[in-house]
């Protein structure tokens, strides 16, 4: 789903760029390589996992699911998608996008390491994507974060909150 006619772009109607909370999720995809999946935002041109906002019905397993396959082309099954994290600190993760709308985001982060899809970037969000052994440039703050709850979470077996 593209922003225009989503939920998000119903309530920007109506209350402009004022700041909201959203609930989303974010999928961190490890391929056999033990690569990981990274994407460049078009809005920020930083690298950062497929991410995105709930919409009307989903949990945030199916947000996770949908925003992978719509910003990626990887579909996986939402029993395959592990917690591994939350992100919720609003001085990290308070984002304000290039046309002023503000948002604070609460995320639930998860790990998948089966899909099926062939890979590509989607034109109105996603500059370029591919699996890298380390981050391939600049990370959008909350990535970094992400990506050090994960691994806290590999070290400890536990689920990390933030």
């Amino acid at each position: 789903m593209t922003y225009e006619g989503s939920y998000l772009w119903e309530i920007r109607q109506r209350v402009g760029s004022h700041l909201l909370l959203m609930p989303g999720a974010q999928v961190l995809v490890v391929d056999a390589a033990d690569r990981i999946l990274f994407q460049r935002s078009r809005d920020s041109g930083l690298w950062e996992l497929p991410a995105g906002a709930a919409e009307p019905g989903d949990s945030f397993r199916r947000t996770a699911a949908r925003e992978l396959l719509e910003e990626t082309g990887l579909v996986v099954a939402e029993d395959d998608l592990v917690p591994f994290a939350s992100l919720s600190q609003a001085d990290l993760h308070t984002l304000t996008y290039p046309n002023g709308d503000v948002l604070h985001c609460f995320a639930l982060c998860f790990e998948a390491r089966a899909w099926t899809g062939e890979l590509r970037a989607e034109a109105d969000e996603v500059l370029e994507v591919g699996f890298f052994a380390g981050p391939p440039g600049e990370l959008h703050p909350p990535t970094r974060v992400a990506l050090e709850l994960y691994d806290a979470y590999r070290a400890s077996g536990a689920f990390q909150a933030w």
